[in-house]
């Protein structure tokens, strides 16, 4: 009886080594290639060619994603030194003397008076 296992054991151990080396065997022959065999694998196959499919396409779509950032990047740095520049010369041109140069051609002229606070009693708001 344990030599019937042992045989048993031994069997399938060459019946796995036969299947490796019959697949090895198949794909070096190709073998593999036969009409039931391929029709077998046909799904995996196609779903093996959707992934690369999908795995290209992330490519391009990160490849283009990268390119848009460094554009909208690039035009935010081009915005801010607008901005920057228009700011700094809104402030030198609401100067008081700048605003005195800009409306002394239409006759308009800085006073000289001092601005007085006008006060009302109670009194005379009745």
């Amino acid at each position: 009886m344990a030599e019937k296992e042992i045989n048993n054991n031994e069997s399938k151990k060459e019946e796995k080594k036969s299947s490796v080396t019959r697949s090895l065997s198949g794909i070096f022959t190709g073998n593999f290639l036969t009409k039931k065999n391929v029709l077998n694998q046909l799904p995996f196959v196609f779903f093996l060619s959707a992934i690369g499919i999908a795995y290209i396409a992330n490519g391009y779509y990160a490849e283009k994603t990268v390119i848009e950032l460094n554009k909208v990047t690039n035009d935010i740095k081009e915005l801010r030194s607008e901005y920057i520049t228009l700011k700094s010369e809104l402030n030198f041109r609401s100067k008081q003397s700048q605003v005195a140069k800009a409306v002394q051609p239409f006759g308009i002229k800085e006073s000289v008076i001092p601005p007085v606070k006008i006060v009302i009693s109670k009194s005379d708001k009745k």
